[in-house]
């Protein structure tokens, strides 16, 4: 394959990541407007982030199925129409401040994003030698890394550039100037949905008549005989994958908890609302830097696996500051947690992937609805911020960091070499 035949895919599909990265990351700054806005506690603003990400658990396999049926190309279309149908669903929820529908439209922007993660990141994996593929993903995941450090600072200097007046004034007003001035706060989210839908369907239409190829089964099938796992009949055989998906399920869940909680934790710490809100893009700035590390480090430095158990052992040292401190320092070391997720998702896909063939599609399928668990440790998270406290609550990301530690050590090799 010629180095045009994998750039131009790759510039495409870093256009993607670049969507999903702000998309994704919008719900940093949704959570504590909508907290705001709907008058929810902290469990029930967390469901801004179940109702995104649980999309990805139960429409996972449909995707894998839409794929076959549309081709991936035309897939990508329908997943980035659907995340406009979402976006766009944002603004009769803001006109009626109905915060049901809200999350309705998260639900359907996350079942577009599906479609799109179940397209993209097999391509990625698979344009280049296998032994880089954790590099050209750190490429992926600058991409996406630079939109969501965008995307809470463009989104919270619309939406939460007076946040912390708007609170002090709610509790002196009577009901009726309440749900007036709540009424103000939510319309504040209908133009930049209305411009996120547009620039979507514009990006869909880009993406039909690209010049984007599919992926070659066949390949994927010569890959599989290659590796000895020829004679497996079953995605269930391949016990390294199934390990990766409860690994990619916890990463995710520690990645969006460090991401979305940190407005809040600020918050907690005595940081004024008006400053907090770019602790968000603080964590996103530090996982570019990992990133960035992994482009030039892997695999020319250290390899993948040794990637994994240095990002897992950081993110259990990083976790374990935040809790024992207080203040500014605490709030810095949950941001440096974005450091210590930076390299988890492209050193585990490579690895959970690796001789699957022609189960690469479905094998793709099972780690995207992995992607559920920033739907419900975030969800876990806030349970427990509202029993204890915003900074005890971090103790749940610990034993999914030891999780992830093993299977960077251990895990990804099991039933490998078992024909």
């Amino acid at each position: 394959m010629t180095n045009r035949a994998v750039l131009n895919p790759l510039i495409i599909i870093g256009m993607l990541f670049f969507v999903f990265g702000f998309v994704t990351w919008l719900s940093a700054v949704l959570i504590p407007y909508l907290q705001l806005a709907c008058e929810l506690n902290n469990f029930q603003s967390y469901l801004v982030a179940f109702a995104f990400y649980i999309s990805y658990f139960l429409m996972g396999i449909p995707s894998g199925w839409l794929l076959k049926v549309t081709g991936f190309k035309n897939g990508l279309s329908i997943g980035l129409i659907l995340v406009a149908a979402g976006s766009l669903l944002f603004i009769p929820a803001a006109i009626s401040r109905f915060y049901p529908l809200f999350l309705v439209g998260l639900f359907v922007q996350g079942a577009g994003l599906t479609v799109l993660q179940t397209a993209s990141n097999p391509y990625v994996a698979i344009l280049g030698p296998k032994e880089s593929a954790a590099r050209r993903i750190s490429f992926m995941g600058i991409c996406n890394g630079i939109a969501g450090a965008l995307a809470p600072v463009i989104l919270g200097a619309v939406i939460l550039n007076d946040a912390d007046a708007l609170k002090n004034k709610l509790s002196l007003l009577n009901p009726s100037q309440k749900i007036e001035e709540l009424n103000a706060l939510a319309a504040k989210v209908i133009i930049p949905y209305l411009i996120i839908t547009g620039i979507l369907i514009v990006l869909a239409i880009v993406i039909r008549f690209s010049a984007l190829p599919d992926v070659d089964e066949e390949e994927l099938d010569e890959e599989g005989e290659s590796a000895g796992h020829n004679v497996k009949t079953s995605i269930l055989e391949f016990p390294h994958l199934l390990l990766g998906v409860l690994v990619l399920f916890l990463y995710t869940g520690v990645e969006v908890i460090a991401g979305n909680s940190i407005i809040g934790y600020g918050a907690f710490q005595g940081i004024p609302l008006s400053v907090a809100k770019f602790f968000t893009s603080f964590t996103l700035i530090s996982m570019l830097a990992g990133y960035l590390i992994g482009i030039v480090c892997i695999p020319r430095f250290f390899s993948q696996e040794t990637a994994l158990k240095s990002s897992a052992l950081i993110g259990v040292l990083f976790a374990t500051i935040a809790i024992f401190s207080n203040g500014l320092i605490s709030v810095v070391f949950v941001a440096l947690l974005g450091l210590a997720n930076s390299l988890m998702w492209p050193s585990i896909w490579p690895l959970a992937i690796a001789g699957l063939g022609r189960f690469t599609k479905v094998g793709s399928s099972l780690l995207v609805m992995a992607i559920s668990g920033a739907a419900l440790l975030p969800l876990l998270y806030g349970y427990v911020t509202d029993h204890t406290n915003p900074q005890q609550a971090y103790w749940i990301v610990i034993p999914c960091y030891i999780v992830i530690g093993y299977y960077a050590v251990s895990g990804h090799k099991i039933g490998k070499n078992r024909n």
